[in-house]
């Protein structure tokens, strides 16, 4: 399977800038086996069955993105995961500079320092905060700014409105960051109506690192590898999971593959504290959900593969022209559509 396969144009003009208000607001684009049918977020409890559980994930981004000094270089670091070692891996531009032991200074709160502890030839470094857990927090809301895409354009820096619009309302656990972004369209308004409509919703937990931002750089897919995500399903997320009489239907593609990295072979959802590497191309036998929910991805992402194999390589490129062509708002800040899995 090639890189490839997963092309397609995008005029520029369709890449949103700015979440729908309110957010329920934005346009749902329900694909379905017997076609297409334009909805909106709001109309999400109509489209759901009494008994269905949506999982959504409640990771909150974090200020990830650091300018640090080393003598007079200046360093561009952005956060990616933090290690189970208390160590953190990031990206940093002009990594070359950096050595095993060096120190790093942070612009915006020098009170703030890192340790080198290790880099590779692609840009990848491991540090060693001088704080950690809370205070490393509350350090990086002095010293860091929000990692939004690099395809929200933002010339004169970010918006006061950034901080707030690119969090979900279950944001609760902080590690990620970038946002669960299919998450992005609920209200509290959204929320009761799905209660009426006796949807049950179960938070997981996966921090959404840097990688998510990263090209795939290579044709032949079966050459790339994933980058590893943070995540945990608790027993009492695990137990309401599986104890559903209707269907499970994922919010964002993060939610998705932390189910699918943590059901078994008889469809049980197990509880899950550790990293998910997964990587789900057309092909993939999906054991846990029906349906998902998620934004309009990028062409040639890792993104875009995932909902290929789960609606249909062909119906997705169907429903991706026909958004295109309707004038649908694509990426994080964009609309969204509710897939149905294509029957095994």
């Amino acid at each position: 399977m090639q890189l490839s396969d997963f092309d397609f144009e995008l005029p520029p003009e369709r890449i949103a800038l700015h979440p729908a208000q309110p957010r329920d607001a934005a346009r749902l684009l329900h694909v379905h086996t017997a076609g297409l049918n334009d909805r909106h977020v709001s109309d999400l409890p109509a489209l759901l069955n009494p008994g269905d559980v949506l999982v959504v994930n409640d990771t909150k981004v974090i200020p990830a993105q650091l300018t640090a000094r080393r003598g007079n270089a200046r360093i561009g670091i952005t956060l990616d995961r933090p290690g189970a070692d208390g160590t953190w891996q990031a990206l940093a531009r002009n990594a070359r500079r950096l050595q095993v032991g060096d120190t790093l200074v942070f612009e915006r709160d020098a009170t703030l320092r890192a340790t080198i502890g290790g880099r590779t030839a692609d840009g990848r470094a491991t540090l060693r905060f001088n704080h950690e857990g809370p205070a490393l927090i509350a350090a990086l809301r002095r010293a860091a700014v929000l990692a939004l895409p690099p395809y929200i354009d933002r010339p004169r820096g970010l918006l006061p409105r950034d901080v707030t619009d690119y969090q979900t309302m279950f944001a609760t656990h902080e590690g990620a960051v970038a946002a669960p972004t299919a998450g992005l369209h609920f209200t509290p308004e959204l929320r009761t109506a799905l209660a009426a409509r006796e949807v049950t919703l179960v938070r997981i937990t996966l921090h959404v690192g840097a990688g998510t931002f990263l090209p795939v750089r290579t044709n032949d897919l079966a050459q790339h590898h994933m980058h590893a995500e943070r995540g945990e399903i608790t027993a009492a997320a695990a137990q309401a999971i599986n104890a559903r009489t209707g269907r499970l239907v994922a919010v964002g593609t993060t939610s998705l593959r932390l189910l699918e990295s943590s059901v078994d072979e008889a469809g049980t959802v197990r509880p899950f504290a550790g990293e998910t590497d997964l990587f789900i191309l057309p092909g993939y036998r999906f054991g846990a959900v029906d349906l998902l929910l998620t934004n309009f991805h990028l062409p040639r992402s890792t993104l875009f593969m995932l909902v290929c194999a789960f609606a249909g390589t062909a119906r997705m490129r169907v429903a991706y022209t026909h958004a295109i062509e309707a004038a649908y708002r694509f990426y994080s800040y964009g609309d969204a559509c509710l897939l149905e899995r294509t029957p095994p």
